[in-house]
């Protein structure tokens, strides 16, 4: 998918249209210069847009990236939350989990990216408690599936916060190696190996849990 699409997902309409043009420009320089060297003035002259649209959509630099990082999250999510609508058993779970993960990646390079260089400047910036409120909300129904006794039963015991590093740390690895261009193979191609990596790390043996 081309960042168009995500954006007209997540924005849509024509009201909308100036809001998306500031934001795929952004994420186009973000991604080229890297966030620190990108100026506010730079992207007014990139987008054709004046400061003041930019700062009556964004508030500053710091909400631009802001918007940009959560609606990567916010897109990651969605596809995340539909591949585990069809699965029922907490091995599956995982595997939706890491599935998920690898193609949104795979789909959409430029938002992932972005998604790695924007977390530690988004986390530092007056947008962090708003990112962990929408983090909270996001991850609401994840909390809640690993939370029934029916389905921690299945899982090793480990603390909840350590279970989502447990599952997707492998894939996010090789996921930022490839986007990097320090290995050339797609995670696509891996993408079973590290769902069965992320169950060996959490899941319990058969035999422990029967």
């Amino acid at each position: 998918m081309e960042p168009v699409d995500l954006l007209e997902r997540c924005y849509p309409g024509r009201r909308a249209e100036s809001k998306r043009h500031i934001l795929r420009c952004a994420l186009t320089l973000f991604n080229q210069q890297g966030i620190e060297a990108t100026t506010i003035d730079i992207i007014r002259a990139e987008s054709q847009m004046s400061v003041g649209a930019i700062y009556h959509h964004f508030e500053n630099k710091e909400g631009l990236v802001a918007a940009l990082y959560m609606t990567a999250l916010d897109d990651q999510a969605r596809l995340r939350d539909s591949y585990l609508g069809a699965v029922t058993s907490t091995r599956d779970w995982v595997h939706a989990l890491v599935f998920s993960y690898v193609d949104w990646v795979v789909s959409q390079p430029d938002w992932a990216r972005f998604q790695y260089q924007a977390r530690f400047a988004v986390a530092r910036s007056s947008f962090n408690e708003r990112l962990a409120e929408a983090n909270l909300a996001r991850n609401a129904e994840l909390k809640k599936w690993f939370s029934d006794p029916a389905h921690r039963q299945d899982l090793q015991d480990l603390p909840f916060e350590l279970i989502p590093s447990l599952i997707i740390g492998s894939a996010e690895s090789y996921c930022r190696a490839w986007l990097s261009g320090r290995v050339k193979r797609s995670p696509e191609g891996y993408r079973q190996q590290l769902a069965e990596a992320a169950w060996r790390a959490v899941g319990r043996p058969p035999s422990a849990s029967s």
